[in-house]
């Protein structure tokens, strides 16, 4: 018996990555995965390490537009046979430097993607059928967060406070959702992707010195974290954001 037999699930940005990770530990554990990202080939190519069209479906597209999400959470429906477990992934974090200096039409496009696209999911998502799939609808929701929301970055700030959004997003939703929905969110350090491969690039031995662990996430690591919160295993937590960082801020330093 898998963690999560007979359960639908979307992960918005998982065509490689933390996403990834995360697609690949829920279908592990039995679940059947709908996968989003803007690039139909690595989408296919995701699909493909998922174990096909059996166990996963790819639909491509922005995350933040209304009428892609209408579309993912319809095709979970009707390939797979409901929506369960929804995993808010998807983020960017296009500017780095002082962030007063940023643009403030590229910070808007950093919360629509990170915040307002977050939020739609969760909307559309919990409007879902309760007689959806086996076991009912839309019961768990993961929000990916970051620990650069819970402190001062001096480099990524306007990421930080859209981290810093969604993670009291989870806190109100939480509250507000309960008892039919939980809602829980992770926030990571750095894990080795390409998203995140600027903070560590040329120098990893450097970065990872800071945290206890001595060495920098995997998408694995997130990807138990998640499947944990979305599980009946964390059947009465909610609201809450789980710090998956290495314990890097335990000595302050994010």
């Amino acid at each position: 018996m898998g963690l999560h037999d007979g359960k639908v699930a979307i992960i918005t940005g998982a065509s490689r990555g933390i996403g990834l990770g995360i697609a690949q530990h829920l279908v592990g554990e039995g679940a059947k995965v709908v996968i989003t990202g803007r690039k139909p080939e690595p989408l296919a190519e995701a699909v493909a390490q998922l174990g096909g069209p059996d166990v996963a479906l790819g639909v491509p597209g922005n995350a933040s537009d209304a009428a892609h999400q209408d579309e993912v959470i319809a095709a979970a429906r009707e390939t797979f046979g409901g929506l369960h477990l929804l995993v808010n992934n998807t983020g960017i974090n296009p500017v780095y430097g002082p962030m007063l200096d940023a643009d403030l039409d590229v910070v808007r496009k950093i919360f629509e993607t990170n915040v307002f696209a977050t939020a739609s999911w969760i909307t559309k998502g919990t409007a879902a059928s309760p007689t959806d799939g086996e076991g009912g609808g839309l019961t768990s929701v993961v929000n990916v967060a970051s620990i650069a929301g819970i402190g001062a970055t001096g480099l990524i700030g306007w990421y930080a406070v859209s981290k810093a959004a969604v993670m009291h997003l989870t806190v109100e939703l939480g509250y507000q959702l309960g008892p039919n929905v939980r809602v829980n969110a992770v926030a990571p350090a750095v894990v080795k992707t390409n998203f995140a491969e600027a903070l560590y690039s040329g120098r990893e031995e450097q970065v990872a010195a800071a945290y206890p662990m001595k060495r920098l996430g995997a998408p694995e690591d997130i990807a138990g974290a998640v499947s944990f919160l979305l599980s009946e295993q964390a059947g009465w937590i909610t609201g809450q954001t789980l710090v998956v960082d290495g314990g890097v801020t335990l000595g302050g330093q994010l």
